[in-house]
């Protein structure tokens, strides 16, 4: 049996699904969108999630299609096709369809809502091990990086580029400051202290970022909001990188060489182990035993 998405109202199999060719989403890639996992059938940090996919909008000049508790009935039946496997959601949202190719942003026009769930992407243990490969790039992205919007073209590439040479992911540089992966965040650890870029329009407001920095503060470990230069990144005692899907990746090569001794950190090793306390608290919550 096929599974179902949510498309406009409505939970369809996925191979009935389409919308109008003359979508802006698909014409201009006027959209944004959010991935957000879900663990033993619980969407994980979902009130934060979707409060990025607001501000999203409004940075499109968009208004939420849908209030958060529709999106909870929404993403519920999409869960429970798999039960309390682990999943992760995509929500997408464009401008929706119009009469014809305009550039101009339409006065009345119907925005397209989609969500889908699919299996979750698990982070590889031999590489949670062993820690990513990681390249510097130049930032060839808009200036308006805080919008997750579905116009990743030039994360693409890079990440390409970053696959093209042996790495993992690639950390964006701009004006001599690395701010973020192209689907990351970005963490140094210097003098036992964890630094990561503020926010900005530089960079996604990650929802894994923000909680790592929670879960620093409240095991008592240092941590700043600083602009990270390609030198302090160069010279880092641990790198890592974060995100929805790869929760806490330490960083061992950078460029090729060895970040510090070239494996996952002790300030690492913290951080996952607590990171991963958060996870299965919320499993223990949502697992029938404890209904």
């Amino acid at each position: 049996m096929s599974e179902l998405i949510y498309l406009n109202g409505e939970f369809i199999p996925q191979e009935d699904a389409c919308v109008p060719v003359m979508d802006r989403g698909f014409l201009f890639g006027d959209g944004v969108y959010e991935v957000i996992p879900a663990y033993a059938g619980q969407p994980f940090r979902l009130r934060e999630h979707l409060h990025r996919l607001n501000a999203s909008l409004e940075g499109i000049c968009m208004s939420p299609p849908l209030a958060e508790d529709q999106w909870r009935r929404i993403l519920q039946q999409l869960l429970a096709q798999r039960g309390t496997e682990d999943q992760q959601i995509y929500l997408q949202i464009t401008r929706g369809a119009y009469g014809k190719r305009l550039h101009t942003i339409p006065d009345h026009v119907t925005p397209t809502v989609m969500a889908f769930a699919t299996e979750l992407t698990r982070r590889d243990p031999e590489m949670v091990k062993q820690g990513m490969s990681v390249i510097t790039l130049d930032d060839i992205r808009w200036e308006r990086c805080n919008i997750k919007a579905i116009t990743l073209l030039a994360n693409i590439l890079s990440q390409q580029q970053a696959l093209d040479e042996g790495a993992q992911e690639a950390i964006l540089v701009r004006d001599g400051m690395a701010n973020e992966g192209t689907a990351s965040n970005l963490f140094i650890v210097k003098d036992e202290l964890i630094i990561t870029p503020p926010k900005s329009q530089r960079l996604l407001p990650g929802i894994t970022r923000d909680l790592v920095l929670e879960l620093a503060g409240d095991a008592g470990l240092p941590y700043a909001e600083a602009s990270i230069s390609v030198e302090e990144l160069e010279t880092a005692e641990e790198i890592w990188i974060t995100s929805s899907t790869r929760e806490v990746m330490p960083v061992t090569r950078l460029n090729g060489h060895p970040v510090a001794n070239g494996r996952p950190g002790p300030m690492w090793e913290k951080m996952d182990a607590l990171y991963t306390a958060c996870k299965a608290r919320l499993r223990l919550r949502g697992s029938p035993s404890a209904e």
